[in-house]
């Protein structure tokens, strides 16, 4: 499989099938950190030294997310930061799910 960092999240206006489990197994192998939930989205939790790093981080996978046009769920408890990626028009994971996840995962030196 190609790096996933140099691919580009395609519009999906549903009307597609959400990844199969099997296929979503062989996409995390390129995730590192990342686990599925119920094979309905995948999510991972970042933690950092303190809120306004957990921020600077959020700032950053903000700008990603908007370059890209696939936004996660963002969570964030003072320093811990959780994200989950989903492709809710076929409410479930597509490509451009783990397109993200790695883009988001070149942001922390410890995640790739």
């Amino acid at each position: 499989m190609e790096d996933l960092t140099k691919k580009k999240c395609v519009p999906c206006e549903g009307g597609v099938p959400s990844f199969e489990p099997k296929h979503a197994d062989e996409y995390l192998r390129y995730t590192s950190g990342w686990k599925t939930v119920d094979y309905k989205s995948i999510e991972r939790e970042f933690f950092f030294k303190d809120f306004k790093e957990a921020m600077a981080f959020i700032n950053k996978v903000a700008k990603i997310a908007e370059s890209e046009g696939h936004h996660p769920d963002i969570y964030i408890f003072y320093n811990k930061v959780r994200l989950a990626n989903s492709t809710h028009a076929i409410s479930g994971l597509s490509e451009n799910d783990f397109i993200l996840a790695a883009k988001i995962n070149k942001l922390v030196p410890f995640a790739s």
